[in-house]
């Protein structure tokens, strides 16, 4: 059985790293207050990556306490996006700092 981030009562998602399409109009400032507003959430930054004609790519990193995913990605969804890719997830009692193994020197 398949179940989505956030779905399982034991998650209590700490942060989200989400690669974001967007179009130009609502801005960046838009979605992210808009993210904001979503239960769990503490802190959000929107960094652009890249632009073109109609739309723009954008990381989005969400910090929090248990942040409701399903409320941040129908946020997303209502701004006119769409989440291309997960790239990070931290759950549990605390956030892990991520160390630097050797195949990545």
């Amino acid at each position: 059985m398949h179940q989505r981030i956030g779905q399982m009562s034991n998650t209590m998602i700490r942060r989200l790293v989400l690669d974001v399409l967007k179009p130009h109009v609502p801005t960046m400032l838009d979605l992210a207050t808009g993210i904001a507003k979503v239960s769990g959430v503490t802190g959000v930054n929107l960094s652009l990556y890249e632009v073109d004609q109609q739309t723009e790519t954008v990381k989005a990193t969400i910090q929090g306490e248990n942040i409701d995913y399903e409320g941040v990605e129908d946020v997303i969804r209502n701004f006119g996006a769409a989440v291309h890719s997960i790239d990070e997830v931290v759950v549990g009692k605390e956030i892990v700092k991520e160390y630097e193994t050797l195949q990545e020197r």
